[in-house]
């Protein structure tokens, strides 16, 4: 069974920096997709950043371009989100999600979540 644990999590003021970080365990894809995604409160899940295994291709929603970046671990099986100069409208449980094969926007497309890490920003 797959596990995604999340860690990072926190509050900051708008402009500082956070680092999430999550850990896949039970599964052997040969190629995989790690992606990140936020959902305030009232508003839908949306992908924040993606990345690929196969390829290390990488994928960012507008609103994040130039200040998250992704990046995956030498084993492939962890995943970090660096986020800097962050904004009050960054506020939102974030969440580590994994499917095999490419990487899609949708939520509905992954099949692994992880249990999600509050990032608060104020301002």
């Amino acid at each position: 069974q797959v596990h995604l644990v999340e860690s990072g999590g926190g509050s900051v003021q708008a402009g500082g920096s956070l680092r999430l970080s999550c850990t896949a365990s039970g599964y052997t894809f040969s190629s995989a997709c790690m992606a990140w995604f936020r959902q305030a409160p009232g508003k839908e899940r949306e992908a924040v950043a993606r990345i690929y295994s196969g390829t290390g291709g990488t994928g960012y929603a507008g609103s994040v371009k130039g200040r998250f970046t992704i990046s995956q671990g030498n084993a492939k099986n962890t995943v970090s989100l660096q986020m800097s100069s962050l904004k009050p409208d960054d506020t939102a449980m974030y969440y580590c999600a994994a499917r095999e094969g490419y990487c899609p926007i949708g939520a509905v497309e992954y099949n692994y979540w992880g249990q999600g890490t509050q990032v608060t920003v104020s301002s």
